[in-house]
């Protein structure tokens, strides 16, 4: 079995060393989705939301949290983002709005952080623009799709959400 990355031989929390890994392309697929009443989901649909354009404002908090996540994750590497690309799919049968980040870098580490808390941000934004009118909402599949580059190479979830 692997070990985990992030403890010592004497099990103390580090940050790994990436010092001698070289630089690749790396890309991070990311998703995760927000259920809702099909009146909350009509509101953010038409745009009525009192606090503005909800998936507008949802897509510029995901970016943000990608350049933030060395911040609130203590063990990743602060990193250079290339791309942070968000989408949102909604299903309105459902109700629910499906959100996946795809998080790019050249360098010495992944983006799977990046891309997870872009995604887990996109979509507490969402719960916080709309919880005056449905305080329900839940917040669920969350994780990652794929990822590319590095040693480890290519990888895709087999049972994506």
């Amino acid at each position: 079995m692997t070990q985990f990355t992030h403890f010592d031989t004497s099990g103390q929390a580090h940050m790994v060393d990436v010092g001698d890994k070289a630089e690749t392309r790396r890309i991070a697929v990311a998703r995760g989705s927000i259920r809702m009443l099909p009146a909350t989901l009509a509101l953010i649909q038409e745009g009525n939301s009192k606090k503005g354009d909800v998936l507008g404002i949802a897509r510029i908090a995901a970016i943000q949290g990608s350049k933030r996540c060395a911040d609130l994750i203590p063990l990743c590497h602060p990193i250079a983002l290339t791309k942070v690309g968000v989408e949102f799919e909604i299903e309105s049968s459902q109700p629910v709005i499906h959100c996946t980040v795809t998080a790019e870098t050249v360098g010495r580490t992944g983006v799977e952080m990046e891309a997870l808390t872009a995604t887990t941000v996109a979509l507490l934004t969402i719960y916080d623009m709309c919880k005056a009118v449905d305080r329900g909402m839940i917040i669920d599949n969350v994780q990652l799709l794929e990822k590319q580059g590095g040693k480890s190479g290519h990888w895709q979830a087999t049972t994506p959400a």
